[in-house]
């Protein structure tokens, strides 16, 4: 089978700074695929380049079968695209919102009606459908933005950060329909996040960071690269726990303003013994398995977190536009 993307050595610079450096990769047809890393990684260019919405410097993608420097048109009747940011007209209905998507794609205007009927439905907005989108809640109108990209029935989806900002039972539920829907029309689903719950619904991830894939793989194979559990000790002094631990047991410690944290194989069966040992009094102890943001910390030697908060303005004003209710 064809793969639903094809992507080889693809570049893009702005100037001498290269937003996606020489990436290759592909995605199967009806895959949900993630690429997990924080702003700036290169998520967003490499999307666009994708959709045809800027061209690569080098290097060849393909989607759906199509050349997206060579066949643009081709490529955007194949496609669906969740922006970042809203781009909805909040003058209109969602019906009419909905309205103007089809007659841009060019849907049979003897399906149109039925078919957006059929979306408002998906996303539980049919009784809302002569409703002003301004009206709207940051929920709703993700949900309406969801089904206008599923309107003209894509081979592809592309969803770019598709619930920044929503609450966890929000997004929890807009992924509970877009794995549903994609289960019943068979379509691929390609999602970028930051989000480490919302990259697990994905089938395999591709880790991107300063540009460059660094890990691609699933979720639990990615997550197997991190030996054992992760312990993590608060105590009345860290640096001689660091020291301690070390020295015992052999493992890599790393010490931050929470405490100490390491990775040790079976986890529950290890902390007990280490209590007795350790000659520093413990305030707090935890065992947990490792998460795909522990892989990216061992990839990167640091948190997604980190770089987001370089960019917490800009993730303000995004809440304050969009909203947080799913009503």
């Amino acid at each position: 089978m064809t793969p639903a993307i094809e992507v080889a050595r693809l570049t893009r610079r702005f100037k001498t700074f290269a937003a996606v450096d020489n990436i290759s990769f592909e995605v199967n047809a009806g895959e949900v695929f993630g690429f997990l890393g924080p702003n700036g990684a290169g998520k967003t260019t490499t999307v666009r380049m994708l959709c045809t919405l800027i061209r690569p410097n080098s290097g060849t993608a393909r989607v759906a079968g199509y050349d997206v420097a060579r066949q643009q048109n081709d490529v955007r009747r194949s496609i669906g695209i969740i922006f970042q940011d809203a781009s909805l007209d909040d003058r209109l209905t969602a019906r009419e919102n909905l309205r103007f998507h089809a007659m841009i794609y060019k849907v049979p205007r003897t399906e149109v009606n039925e078919r957006i009927s059929r979306a408002l439905e998906w996303m539980e907005l049919a009784d809302r459908a002569r409703d002003l989108v301004r009206n709207f809640s940051g929920g709703m109108k993700r949900r309406l933005e969801i089904a206008r990209g599923l309107l003209h029935a894509p081979r592809v989806l592309f969803l770019d950060e598709p619930t920044l900002g929503l609450d966890p039972q929000t997004r929890s539920r807009i992924w509970e329909r877009l794995l549903a829907l994609r289960q019943e029309h068979g379509m691929t689903l390609f999602l970028t996040t930051h989000y480490m719950d919302e990259a697990e619904n994905c089938y395999r991830i591709a880790i991107i960071d300063h540009g460059r894939i660094i890990a691609l793989d699933t979720p639990a194979k990615l997550k197997a690269q991190v030996q054992g559990d992760l312990v993590r000790l608060e105590t009345v002094d860290d640096a001689a726990a660091e020291a301690e631990v070390k020295q015992r047991y052999g493992v890599e410690v790393v010490r931050d303003a929470t405490g100490i944290h390491f990775e040790v194989e079976n986890g529950a069966a290890f902390v007990p013994g280490l209590l007795r040992e350790l000659p520093v009094a413990v305030r707090t102890v935890s065992v947990r398995p490792p998460t795909l943001e522990d892989v990216f910390l061992k990839m990167t030697g640091r948190e997604i977190r980190d770089d987001e908060a370089s960019n917490h303005e800009k993730l303000k004003g995004r809440l304050k536009r969009m909203g947080r209710a799913w009503r």
